[in-house]
């Protein structure tokens, strides 16, 4: 993999000369410039991955880190150092904000460039590419209206309509089932995408040019969507989507799984990963890992647990009172809190309270030691201002390396996650418990454990000890009990995949750590017009409101108003 990107740039470089959107025009314009045997639409193939998944810097810091992973509850802010409190993203931010709506809704170009192409009649026209299209389009669109809401969808693909009208996700979801069936047709019992230079291998980041992993990979996006939908208002499609899901071919085992590789020395401007943040800026950008995520792992002894996150560097803290502000009077409760975070996690310590005088003002202090051992402890989610002094980086746990190594030194990153076995696995035990499938979702549930523990290289012998040992292995609740346990599973599996972790907690309401928000706003952050719930989507750039203001006024009529409280369709009530 490492430098398969090099190699495809070169290729570009040297035999098309392609660098942008508008060489998608130069063909158009030039068909004839090129022969047969030089032009396959799998030179784009790459660029259309990366850029859904590990866009450049700018994005990938805004979107994916200060946003959809820090709602998921997996990564947090605000320890005394950071750069921000972590009620950022809660609290409304502009600049943020459109950042991540104009890299999501952006991409639309780059789609249809390719489609277009690919499509029949289309200069580059090729059925197997075009089926990995709509794949692809499929998973964006998934990704986009689970995100932001309604979105142009019927008339988004029309290129002499630059004010398309917004679509409800009742439409999209059902357009996109539709999409993923034709693709699946097309693509059939086909094990590759044709010959010579139209044959697709080491240009696809996620399966290397195998047919019938985008075909399992279709079909599991099919029975998510069929999954989520299924409830809501209208969904009278869904049953029979998942249905037709559960009769066909999903993504189960290890090699199926769709993991977009890191090249640990491309540019960060080309295709980032989060050491891209976490190396370059110092400290100030750095973060820890949630408290509900330690907490299921360390409580519930998954051996995931070293290899998503360090223990707490430890050794000597003392938390001092604030000499003024409204943070001052708080100083017991922050300080007791802090060491409650201690407690929950078995930390071994010895604190001593003490006083001291600075410049005529009485300041309280609580000492803190740290026995010599491995303890993990999360931060908690959500932490506001007024609490920010107290919390001190060294007793919170950090990401492992893998998540955060620097490129260009030789050292593993992991992978972006597409879609996993392990998601296929327990998609099939939720349909089996909810009483829309038959068969084993113990047997099910369990291979989604193990296939989510052997992603990140997990032992076998301590996967098959936790799937022996640990109650969390097993579905021996009532029906609501054994449905919160597969989403808790789905959602510790999305580890580094923020958009669909944050997307779980709001369609199912677990973990209900997160799902039910916060209340104690001398502690935590209520958010911007979120008065301590949890966020169910995010605000639409100021983009939709300057290049398609009256459709996006529209949508929101139907919507509801463009805040971040407002539910989306498939939503949790």
């Amino acid at each position: 993999m490492k430098n398969i990107y090099k190699k495809i740039a070169f290729v570009l470089l040297a035999i098309l000369g392609f660098n942008s959107c508008s060489d998608f025009d130069e063909i158009n314009e030039n068909p004839n410039a090129f022969t047969s045997e030089e032009v396959s639409a799998k030179f784009f193939m790459t660029e259309l991955q990366i850029q859904l998944y590990a866009p450049n810097r700018y994005p990938y810091w805004r979107a994916q880190l200060i946003h959809a992973d820090r709602y998921a509850g997996h990564f947090t802010f605000g320890f005394n150092g950071s750069w921000w409190t972590d009620a950022l993203g809660y609290d409304y931010n502009g600049g943020y904000t459109d950042a991540a709506y104009d890299w999501m809704s952006g991409y639309l170009g780059k789609l249809s460039g390719f489609i277009n192409f690919v499509k029949e009649g289309g200069d580059l026209q090729n059925e197997k590419f075009y089926a990995i299209g709509l794949i692809m389009k499929g998973l964006y669109y998934q990704m986009y209206v689970d995100t932001f809401g309604m979105a142009p969808y019927t008339e988004a693909f029309d290129p002499d309509n630059i004010t398309p009208k917004y679509d409800e996700l009742s439409t999209i979801y059902q357009g996109v089932i539709a999409d993923l069936d034709e693709a699946m047709s097309i693509i059939g019992d086909a094990t590759v995408s044709g010959d010579g230079v139209e044959l697709l291998t080491n240009n696809d980041l996620f399966f290397g040019g195998d047919m019938q992993k985008w075909k399992k990979l279709a079909n599991t996006l099919k029975l998510r969507m069929g999954l989520r939908a299924q409830g809501a208002d209208g969904a009278t499609f869904a049953d029979n989507v998942i249905a037709e899901a559960m009769a066909a071919p999903l993504l189960t085992t290890a090699d199926e799984n769709a993991l977009m590789e890191k090249d640990p020395d491309i540019s960060q401007w080309a295709n980032a990963a989060y050491g891209d943040v976490w190396w370059n800026f110092g400290t100030g950008s750095n973060w820890n890992v949630g408290k509900t995520l330690i907490d299921y792992l360390r409580n519930n002894n998954d051996p995931r647990l070293t290899y998503y996150a360090k223990p707490i560097d430890g050794g000597d803290v003392v938390l001092t009172q604030d000499a003024d502000g409204d943070s001052r009077d708080m100083f017991s409760k922050h300080s007791t809190f802090i060491l409650q975070q201690l407690d929950d996690a078995g930390v071994s310590y010895t604190s001593t309270s003490g006083t001291k005088t600075v410049e005529g003002v009485s300041i309280d202090t609580v000492g803190i030691s740290i026995d010599a051992g491995d303890y993990y402890v999360g931060q908690p989610t959500r932490l506001n201002g007024f609490i920010y002094s107290q919390v001190k980086e060294q007793l919170f746990s950090r990401p492992a390396d893998i998540v955060i190594n620097p490129k260009n030194q030789d050292k593993d990153i992991f992978p972006e996650v597409v879609m996993t076995a392990a998601e296929g696995n327990f998609l099939q035990a939720e349909a089996i418990v909810k009483g829309l499938a038959s068969g084993d979702a113990q047997s099910l549930y369990q291979e989604g454990i193990r296939q989510a523990m052997a992603m990140w290289d997990v032992p076998e012998g301590d996967i098959a000890s936790f799937l022996a040992s640990e109650d969390m292995a097993q579905l021996n609740g009532t029906e609501e009990q054994n449905l919160e346990k597969i989403a808790v599973q789905r959602w510790i599996a999305s580890y580094t995949d923020g958009f669909e972790a944050w997307a779980i907690v709001r369609d199912t309401g677990y973990p209900s750590e997160l799902y039910n928000g916060v209340s104690d706003f001398d502690i935590y952050a209520a958010g911007t017009t979120l008065d301590g719930a949890y966020p169910q989507r995010m605000r639409y750039g100021n983009g939709a409101y300057n290049t398609n203001g009256d459709n996006t006024s529209a949508a929101l009529q139907i919507q509801g108003p463009d805040v971040q409280g407002t539910k989306l369709w498939w939503a949790k009530n």
